[in-house]
């Protein structure tokens, strides 16, 4: 993480404290913002709390003491409840203040929710992020950002204390689109190291062997790095659950199919991810991809 205190003196809102959020907050705080926390779960709340977090009730209380918002929240459903719903953002929204949306949110609902914030009186960028647990934890998060040019330097300062690199993709949703890409490119590459890792072991080779035989060269990949190794060691504790890579497939899916044509890799890739949820893996690290081909 950035050294320093860059954020000494601001009030930043933090609702959803998951496997990313936690650790996202837990950067925030270090970097000496003050930090108002709201999860449905208890317990992040209160280790939040014990580390210098101020818990508060609703999303709209914790709108009411921040100047900024950021949501780290699993769905586009969830997103829209906590922004607009009763006790939502939008009740507490302070004239002024920016919300920075940075899950895995549907495109076209999120062109809909900056809609809401800007009428209320804010403004709205929309910031996922890739690097799974680990980027969250270490503060080096990719992130994309879809939002006005003021809106987005705004939220500099922030994306500064959680990522390595943030780029400015451009209007409100872009954001949203290069996650989509990411997130199909991430499920199909995780997918063929699972076929190719698979095949190596069923054709009576090491796998570990392989996969160190491919480092450096044009299959190699942060994939096959992290995933790879995590395929290899059969350690399934989830960075990022089966259950988010189905629901991210599914969303770059749909606004395919809204932007009439198709991504037939992607939807084969997605039926796999579905096996594995219908098999009770969904909780499991999105690698464990490896088991619907290795037990076929």
């Amino acid at each position: 993480m950035n050294s320093g205190m860059p954020l000494a003196g601001t009030d930043v809102g933090f609702i959803g404290l998951g496997l990313m959020g936690r650790p996202m907050s837990l950067n925030l705080l270090a970097a000496g913002a003050r930090v108002i926390v709201h999860s449905r779960s208890p317990d992040p709340v209160q280790e939040l709390a014990e580390a210098g977090a101020v818990p508060v009730s609703s999303p709209a209380s914790v709108a009411a003491k921040a100047d900024t918002v950021i949501t780290m929240l699993p769905d586009t459903p969830a997103v829209e409840t906590v922004l607009l719903g009763t006790g939502g953002v939008v009740e507490g929204l302070k004239p002024g203040s920016l919300v920075i949306d940075m899950g895995t949110t549907g495109v076209m609902a999120t062109r809909d929710f900056a809609a809401a914030i800007e009428k209320a009186g804010g403004a709205y960028v929309d910031a996922p992020v890739s690097g799974g647990t680990i980027g969250a934890g270490d503060g080096t998060l990719v992130i994309m950002a879809g939002g006005s040019g003021e809106a987005v330097a705004r939220a500099r300062a922030i994306f500064g204390v959680l990522g390595s690199r943030a780029t400015h993709v451009g209007a409100v949703g872009t954001g949203q689109v290069a996650k989509a890409a990411n997130q199909v490119i991430v499920g199909l590459n995780i997918g063929a190291v699972a076929e190719a890792l698979t095949l190596a072991a069923k054709a009576g080779a090491d796998p570990a062997k392989v996969r160190e035989a491919l480092r450096g060269g044009f299959a190699d990949s942060r994939i096959l790095e992290v995933h790879g190794q995590r395929m290899v060691d059969g350690d399934f504790r989830p960075g990022g659950k089966v259950t988010t890579q189905f629901k991210d497939l599914t969303q770059a899916l749909e606004l395919a199919a809204e932007l009439g044509f198709s991504l037939p890799a992607t939807a084969l890739n997605r039926d796999l991810y579905a096996r594995l949820i219908e098999a009770g893996h969904g909780d499991l690290d999105h690698s464990a991809l490896i088991k619907a081909i290795a037990e076929d």
